[in-house]
């Protein structure tokens, strides 16, 4: 019984030895990740989890309020803001294991709170953290598992062999089939995303798009490692653009088994291009959208 057994997870343990596994093999992975970190040169922080206005991702945040100040709080969703006054006050490289709140959705895929690594480098670019990345999991799953290959939802994944780089656009062209033109067409982005039972806002533009039916209709299909760069500057309000081509950003997200297992990118350190990114967040969440940072 499914239910039973997310309700009490004590009582799975008892009765299920692959159940203790994953616990064990979850702990292994854990302790694994921090040992590599360190060992590379970074420093372990915990970041305040009470945050006066909530940043450092897109997400709907856990309201609560705080009786000796008299002021709504907001559980963090990601503690991004706090680790990097860490690279200001001179700390190079900082990490933090820990836990993340997003009032959202509630799913085998999604939970509203949940661990996760977050780590800073000053002067690397969004390619030394994908190459770090990508020796980080490798890592983690010799430690936990003996292997670079493991089994999941009866697929094998390879985290031994090098990790595949797509663009946004290039993965709607390999994966979901469309043609270079269609790819670069607002009118064919919108028909896709409304044939896949999906409503685009009124507001969003043709990278938005291109964004959208990535999710729609790539994003599950990304089975073996994946890196997907170049995300679009409007998704994307705390990365830096690239100097290649200014639409889109030096920003990456890893995908395995058809799910987003991490994001990183080269920082934004422009002042005039950041107010304007804050400006345009601001008029996305005066347009009704709730993830936008404001």
């Amino acid at each position: 019984d499914q239910e039973q057994k997310y309700r009490q997870r004590y009582v799975d343990l008892i009765t299920d030895e692959a159940a203790r596994a994953r616990f064990v093999a979850r702990s292994k992975a854990v302790s694994s990740i921090r040992e590599f970190m360190v060992a590379h040169g970074f420093l372990e922080v915990e970041t305040p989890m009470l945050h006066p206005i909530p940043g450092g991702a897109n997400a709907r945040p856990f309201v609560t309020h705080h009786n000796a100040l008299d002021q709504d709080m907001f559980l963090r969703i990601a503690p991004e803001l706090y680790l990097k006054r860490l690279l200001v006050g001179g700390f190079e490289r900082v990490f933090e294991i820990n836990r993340n709140f997003r009032n959202e959705g509630i799913s085998v895929r999604h939970n509203p709170e949940f661990t996760m690594l977050e780590f800073y480098a000053a002067y690397w670019t969004h390619h030394d953290q994908m190459d770090f990345t990508e020796q980080l999991l490798r890592h983690a799953a010799l430690a936990a598992t003996g292997s670079a290959a493991v089994s999941y939802g009866g697929q094998s994944i390879d985290l031994g062999q090098p990790f595949r780089r797509l663009s946004v656009r290039d993965s709607l062209v390999r994966i979901a089939g469309l043609s270079e033109a269609e790819a670069g067409d607002s009118g064919t982005l919108h028909a896709r995303l409304k044939a896949l039972g999906e409503e685009p806002p009124a507001h969003w533009t043709l990278a938005e798009l291109q964004f959208g039916l990535f999710e729609a209709a790539v994003e599950d299909k990304l089975i073996q490692p994946t890196f997907i760069v170049d995300y679009p500057v409007e998704v994307s309000p705390l990365a830096r653009a690239s100097d290649a081509d200014p639409a889109v950003t030096e920003r990456f997200e890893l995908f395995i088994t058809g799910r987003e297992i991490a994001n990183g990118f080269s920082e934004l350190n422009d002042p005039e291009d950041q107010a304007a990114r804050f400006l345009a967040q601001a008029a996305n969440k005066e347009a009704g959208d709730e993830e936008a940072m404001y």
